[in-house]
């Protein structure tokens, strides 16, 4: 056996048991020059760099164990969110079936609601067209109005009437020609059905006590149709306020409506002559009656309104240029009680 220094073993002595060993002076020599090279060149090789790389190579390695802790954990939300978005696309691709469903069937109701409303309006117009025809006979609207069925058939008819132009598109209230439709139709017989109603004395009456909404949605009709659009409606409707303008409480609804003035003001610029016809009927009549000239003096006064009225009294109509003529006249005997009347205070 040899000893790690080289050379044959030395005998063990008895010592040997206490735990000495004998070494060779040679050996111990050459064992505390190997120290002292360790002790001297050691720091050289074990310096703070060493000792920071040591550290980061452990702090690498539980940060890449981290990581790989957290790549599992992110493998496993992956595979779960992938689970989740399979069963996602199965109902989403359920729905749009149910989707192209439901569009078939609305697709169908919508078919058959229009059938239906055409098949009402057809009939409406039909209904209204008669009624229209036997209102113009002053007798049948008096035994309208002796039955008790008149309110009713006007409370349909102010409903009826404010849902027309509300259903429209823009598009097709800019048109300047008329709308002929089955609804256009049926609008105009029960708007005409209204005018003849309105031209018995009864029935001026009725509309002027108890149908204020049916004369508000006939101004309100009027403000919404532009200029150009619908013509003959709008002619029937004016037709109906001027009726209603003969009883002394219409004429006092007209002159108390905010309304009624501007709307005069901007109908006198439709492309109908028969709609500004009809408007200075309407103004006319305010215009005759004494009660009307103290309540709408300044109103009636406006320059603005009288530059409008003076265009027709050079209008190749006749009927027109006749009105505006006479409303003109009127006009100016106003401003003179008016100018009589401060010339007093």
């Amino acid at each position: 056996m040899y000893s790690s220094f080289g050379g044959p073993p030395l005998p063990m002595c008895d010592e040997a048991k206490d735990g000495f060993v004998r070494v060779r002076k040679r050996d111990l020599e050459k064992l505390t020059t190997e120290v002292m090279q360790l002790r001297e060149f050691l720091p050289r090789v074990v310096n703070r760099n060493l000792i920071d790389r040591l550290h980061k190579t452990r702090v690498t390695q539980t940060v890449k164990e981290h990581l790989t802790q957290e790549h599992e954990q992110s493998q496993q939300e992956c595979l779960h969110l992938k689970s989740r978005l399979d069963a996602l696309q199965i109902e989403c691709q359920r729905e749009r079936e149910e989707k192209l469903q439901l569009r078939e069937q609305l697709w169908q109701s919508g078919a058959e609601l229009q059938q239906h409303s055409d098949y009402c309006f057809s009939l409406g117009s039909a209904v209204c067209s008669i009624l229209w025809n036997c209102s113009s006979k002053e007798d049948m609207v008096k035994q309208w109005l002796a039955d008790g069925t008149l309110h009713t058939f006007l409370v349909i008819a102010t409903q009826t009437l404010g849902s027309f132009v509300k259903t429209l598109d823009e598009d097709v209230k800019s048109r300047s020609e008329d709308y002929n439709t089955q609804e256009y139709q049926f609008v105009l017989a029960l708007t005409g059905t209204i005018t003849n109603i309105a031209a018995v004395t009864n029935g001026r009456d009725l509309l002027s006590s108890s149908s204020h909404d049916l004369l508000d949605t006939l101004i309100k009709l009027l403000e919404l149709m532009k200029p150009g659009v619908f013509p003959k409606l709008k002619v029937l409707m004016l037709m109906g306020l001027y009726n209603t303008s003969i009883s002394v409480k219409g004429l006092k609804y007209m002159m108390e409506h905010p309304a009624v003035l501007p709307l005069i003001r901007t109908l006198l610029e439709d492309r109908s002559w028969e709609v500004c016809l009809h408007s200075l009927r309407l103004l006319q009549s305010m215009l005759l009656e004494d009660v009307a000239q103290p309540r709408l003096g300044a109103a009636l006064l406006d320059l603005d309104l009288q530059a409008r009225i003076s265009i027709f009294t050079s209008s190749v109509q006749p009927s027109l240029k006749q009105l505006a003529q006479q409303i003109m006249t009127d006009l100016q005997l106003l401003m003179q009680v008016q100018g009589c009347k401060q010339n007093k205070q």
